[in-house]
């Protein structure tokens, strides 16, 4: 079962322009808020969302997959930011979640409603933190 709103778009330009008008604004200023904070995560189309980055990791099969290092989404009610990075230091992780502001979270996963319920300056500290160190834990990491 595939979580994130189905679109019917194949690139991030097709999805960024589906996005409903409720959400666009918030959406293109977050987009370009990831792009310009962790530059070398190349945007992609992925899973209904839009991708940056990738990690590789072994399934239970033993087979290599691919899987964003942040991804940008938007659902009927909210919008979606997801994160995935190792934590090094699990204290700090859980300041920075504190600190992201009055939203939604879960693990690796930033809910909200309006751009205005994150604190950016947060959010571009966790962005950057899952460019240094993508990944899951748990999962058996590879390389590309």
């Amino acid at each position: 079962m595939n979580m994130f709103a189905k679109n019917d778009a194949n690139s991030v330009e097709e999805y960024l322009s589906l996005v409903p008008d409720t959400q666009k604004t918030d959406i293109d200023f977050l987009h370009d808020f990831i792009r310009k904070t962790v530059p070398n995560l190349e945007p992609y189309f992925a899973s209904n969302m839009i991708g940056y980055g990738s990690f590789y990791y072994l399934d239970s099969k033993k087979k290599k997959n691919a899987w964003p290092i942040i991804s940008l989404a938007y659902q009927k009610n909210y919008m979606s930011i997801y994160v995935c990075a190792l934590a090094v230091d699990k204290t700090s992780i859980e300041k920075y979640i504190k600190d992201l502001g009055k939203l939604t979270k879960g693990l690796g996963c930033i809910r909200f409603k309006k751009l205005d319920e994150i604190n950016l300056d947060t959010l571009k500290i966790v962005l950057k933190l899952a460019e240094e160190n993508p990944g899951v834990a748990g999962a058996r990491m590879v390389e590309e």
